[in-house]
């Protein structure tokens, strides 16, 4: 009978999420800002299946397999992201009175504008760490402080100020962004060469 005990270590060879979590960021921004910039009607019911799956789980989804790679920039903030839109997705759910009027009757926006300057905060950190990373993704990153900062500030001055416009078209420009970086690290990989740059990191 063997008495030796033998330890087995499992490998994970986990594939890159970066270009799923980006394209989930890129299609979310690209509905909701088109609506923003007046390309489109103002429905919000047509964001919320985009928010909930593309918004969230995509990001959430490279979330945790950034987390399984040791990725500590994309774990938390492709996490952080994914759960914000899971969120905005229940506010629009809740201005339709998707929960009842007592509810929809109690909606403050100025907790919504607070909510915003939350991760405002965050992202602000968030840039800082992008500077470690590229410079696509750094871009990013300032533009959605911009978001942010534009969506709070208008919340508090009452709506459809011309913060509102800044948060609109920031957001437009994340879209096309992450859009250019999902389809960057998907053919940079297939490729094994940098076919479209994203530019060294800043630091």
């Amino acid at each position: 009978m063997e008495n030796e005990v033998r330890k087995v270590e499992m490998s994970e060879n986990v594939a890159d999420p970066t270009g799923l979590g980006l394209l989930g960021l890129a299609v979310v921004c690209f509905v909701v800002s088109t609506s923003r910039v007046g390309w489109s009607g103002p429905t919000t019911s047509v964001f919320i299946p985009w928010a909930v799956l593309l918004g969230s789980l995509a990001q959430l989804m490279a979330s945790y397999f950034d987390f399984k790679r040791n990725n500590a920039f994309g774990s938390v903030v492709f996490g952080a992201y994914g759960l914000f839109w899971s969120a905005m997705a229940g506010v629009w759910l809740i201005q339709m009175g998707a929960f009842g009027p007592e509810i929809q009757k109690g909606f403050d926006v100025t907790q919504l504008a607070f909510a915003f300057v939350g991760f405002l905060i965050f992202s602000i950190f968030g840039t800082i760490a992008s500077l470690k990373t590229n410079k696509v993704v750094f871009a990013i990153m300032v533009l959605i402080c911009l978001l942010f900062f534009g969506l709070s500030t208008d919340l508090f001055l009452g709506g459809r100020t011309g913060f509102f416009a800044l948060a609109a078209w920031s957001e437009l420009f994340i879209s096309l962004l992450g859009f250019y970086s999902s389809g960057a690290v998907l053919v940079n990989k297939v490729f094994g060469k940098t076919v479209f740059p994203m530019g060294k990191s800043i630091l």
